[in-house]
């Protein structure tokens, strides 16, 4: 048994089982990440004193009998803007080079608290800017279908740690799309839960208005049980939630399929057909509450992010990327007068959004809107970058402005995944929806 590529949950019902050793576990995802030729593509630092304590400690809960929860003893990966105390924390950014803090993000201070093994910090774009996973400045991930392609981002090394089977599973962060377009494009489990649902304390912030941190994994299975961690509410309940007869999903039409790749979109409707097959109610709107966010939202990452980061930006600008440093100063021009009627729109928007897909399990849509693109051609055209970066945030950005909860799957066709999009605050109720869909798609992909 390939135990480092096998999912979190399975990895903790070993370790339960006596089939394994959080020690074991531990020691070789340690051993894998030294002999991958492009693991310092993916780990901006890995902390293997930190991972063999605490799998020590998770191994002699384990003989004791005194284990802490599922996945005690079980090793993941941290995106490089969640602090973990003496490890440099720099975010992906020569501006923040040498930053070490002197705690655990509570994020992390919980998970350790609960048995998880720490490995160390994964790679992200530049203070998690952009979606294409290219950083220029420290180090762009291989995506694990193709090392030639982009990773997706800015949760970029996350979901190729777990992918290349260099950890069981992966926090990352998640403002614009994050966690779902590297992990649609990666053929994983993205899960980014609704705002607010987790603590941010420790974790460096882009837009503290749309920001959330949130776990890629194999299965649906994992994200639940990882988020229970992270949150500190009781696990979404998975029990029977293998069966889609009569679940009410409903395709959401027009912007998601404006200028999209032709293989996502069939992936998705494929997707769809089969749910529909297996018993599913699938039911077509385009709701405009839908464009209107959109349309609201989007302009108001630009403002707020500029804001937090300006005294350091305009101290040293040469320290950014120019893509980072132009998508920051964008925010310039936006009125505090503008700032503030555009939100109070987008609250009422919210309103009437939840109301027009009242009655709905899930929203669904295609996760990213296009395949990943090669990182040679991005990386060289400014015009290029710009607009793959705008396609691929396109469809994930809905539950960002919308504030709701959302999951990508992968369809069975490579780096295409398939979003589902809850009510706000209803995170469990969405995995569960969403465990079903997995179960449906796993045959048909």
């Amino acid at each position: 048994m390939d135990w480092l590529r096998s999912s979190a949950t399975e990895q903790g019902r070993a370790v339960m089982a006596g089939l394994v050793s959080p020690v074991d576990l531990a020691e070789g995802y340690l051993d894998a990440i030294a002999r991958h030729p492009d693991a310092a593509r993916v780990y901006a630092r890995t902390t293997p004193d930190r991972a063999r304590t605490e799998a020590v400690g998770a191994h002699d809960r384990a003989r004791a009998g005194l284990r802490r929860g599922l996945l005690d003893g079980v090793a993941l990966s941290w995106k490089d803007n969640i602090d973990s105390a003496g490890t440099a924390t720099e975010g992906g950014t020569r501006l923040l080079e040498g930053r070490v803090p002197g705690t655990d993000a509570r994020l992390l201070a919980d998970a350790a608290a609960q048995g998880l093994v720490c490995l160390g910090k994964t790679h992200l774009t530049e203070l998690a800017f952009s979606g294409l996973g290219v950083n220029p400045s420290t180090a762009t991930p291989p995506n694990s279908l193709d090392p030639a392609l982009c990773p997706g981002g800015s949760s970029s090394g996350a979901a190729v740690s777990v992918a290349l089977g260099l950890a069981a599973a992966a926090i990352g962060s998640d403002t614009g799309g994050s966690i779902r377009v590297p992990a649609a494009w990666n053929n994983l489990v993205g899960f980014k839960p609704t705002h607010g649902a987790t603590p941010m304390d420790g974790v460096l912030p882009l837009c503290t208005s749309f920001d959330s941190v949130g776990p890629i994994a194999r299965t649906v299975e994992d994200c639940a049980e990882i988020m229970a961690l992270l949150t500190g509410a009781p696990s979404a309940d998975l029990r029977g939630a293998d069966d889609v007869r009569g679940l009410r999903l409903l395709v959401l039409g027009g912007l998601p399929y404006v200028d999209a790749r032709e293989a996502p979109v069939q992936a998705f409707e494929e997707a769809v057909h089969h749910l529909s097959a297996k018993g599913a109610v699938i039911s077509h709107a385009t709701p405009p509450e839908g464009q209107l966010a959109m349309d609201l939202g989007t302009p108001l990452f630009g403002p707020e992010a500029y804001g937090l980061w300006r005294a350091q930006i305009d101290v040293a600008p040469e320290m950014l990327g120019a893509f980072t440093l132009n998508r920051f100063r964008s925010g310039a021009a936006m009125t505090a007068m503008e700032f503030v009627e555009r939100w109070a729109d987008l609250k009422r928007a919210r309103l009437a959004w939840a109301e027009a897909v009242a009655g709905m399990d899930a929203v669904i849509l295609p996760s990213v809107a296009s395949l990943p693109p090669p990182i040679a051609r991005v990386a060289d055209d400014a015009d290029a970058f710009v607009a793959e970066n705008i396609l691929a945030l396109r469809n994930t950005r809905f539950a960002n402005v919308l504030g709701l909860p959302a999951v990508t799957l992968p369809t069975g066709r490579p780096a295409c995944g398939i979003m589902l999009m809850g009510a706000g605050g209803r995170d469990r109720a969405l995995l569960r929806i969403a465990a079903a869909v997995e179960a449906a798609l796993r045959d048909h992909g």
